[in-house]
């Protein structure tokens, strides 16, 4: 009989990445939202993400949620390990929500809420990036509890993995702002977006060099069948990837660039799942014992069949009915 906690395991990790995707390009526009040149691109650059930003977060609470309810207790040691990064990421992310609706309803604060907006995006993006490097690390467990220091977060590899998730986003926000909008704005964007992704590109072959470092058994999964097949197929799924981010731009293309940014997130998604798997809470608790009791994974799973086809199809209408490029005067057209 097939494990109900690995069909767990997939729903969260499709939750996650969908997350990864859809809130880093908005979070990666609040990145660069200084290099804006005046109030006019700062708007279009808020109206390109204002009808779907949050809708996009959606997927955080279920990825949290569900690992809460399904994986209780990697909830119970991964939440301790990374307390700090993670109640950073979620001040950052209100701080930064806030200054979405109060930006509008003022002159003399607009600064204050720029700042915000630039702050929130830049701190949430780089504490998501920390608290991956940490959990790549290998989290210190004894019995069935976290039994590592307040600081095991931080490390010179964490911080790696943190400025890579910001570039990365950035990589993200600049693709889909060429995807929004037109004129001066997206030609800059295009200059940007290929210094970002040289950037990005290079911090995933360092991590990538670095990864196998952190724990033995990574070397093991990468180095020895099957994973050293992926090995091989990865790099080359990797440089097809770049490939087309880059003759994308170099071409002018609207949507190429930002197609295929998404594609190298999952690719380094995939490439973490081949390095955890079977486990939830590297480098010993497994998606097996991490679950909770197999009636209460089927319980759940009923109203998350339900649920998640809901959440795409709403979330594929919005997207459907903001599409196209944003105009500066009217917001879409």
């Amino acid at each position: 009989m097939f494990e109900l906690s690995f069909i767990w395991a997939g729903i969260i990790a499709f939750a996650v990445l969908t997350y990864v995707i859809l809130d880093g390009f908005d979070l990666g526009v609040g990145i660069l939202f200084p290099l804006a040149d005046g109030e006019r691109e700062k708007s279009t650059m808020m109206n390109s993400i204002a009808p779907i930003w949050d809708g996009n977060e959606t997927w955080l609470v279920l990825g949290g949620g569900g690992l809460f309810a399904v994986f209780p207790l990697a909830y119970a040691i991964i939440m301790p390990a990374l307390y700090m990064p993670i109640i950073l990421m979620l001040l950052a992310l209100i701080f930064r929500g806030v200054a979405f609706e109060y930006r509008w309803r003022t002159e003399r604060w607009k600064p204050v809420w720029d700042v915000a907006f630039f702050g929130g995006s830049i701190v949430a993006a780089f504490m998501q990036g920390i608290a991956l490097g940490a959990l790549v690390q290998g989290i210190e467990i004894t019995g069935r509890a976290y039994s590592g220091g307040w600081w095991d977060w931080l490390s010179t590899f964490s911080i790696l993995t943190g400025l890579a998730v910001v570039v990365g986003y950035a990589l993200l926000g600049a693709t889909w702002i060429i995807l929004k909008t037109e004129g001066d704005l997206q030609r800059r964007m295009q200059g940007y977006a290929w210094w970002l992704g040289t950037a990005t590109l290079g911090f995933i072959g360092i991590v990538s060099i670095l990864t196998p470092f952190q724990d033995p058994e990574y070397f093991n999964r990468w180095l020895n069948l099957p994973g050293s097949i992926f090995s091989v197929l990865m790099p080359g799924a990797m440089l097809f990837a770049a490939w087309a981010l880059f003759t994308g731009l170099n071409a002018g293309k609207d949507g190429q660039p930002f197609l295929a940014s998404i594609s190298i997130f999952v690719l380094c998604f995939i490439g973490i799942g081949i390095s955890f798997y079977p486990n939830i809470v590297p480098p010993s608790l497994t998606i097996v014992d991490a679950a909770a009791p197999d009636k209460s994974l089927r319980f759940a799973l009923v109203g998350t069949v339900v649920l998640v086809p809901m959440i795409l199809a709403y979330t594929a209408y919005a997207y459907w009915v903001f599409r196209g490029k944003v105009d500066p005067e009217e917001g879409y057209h």
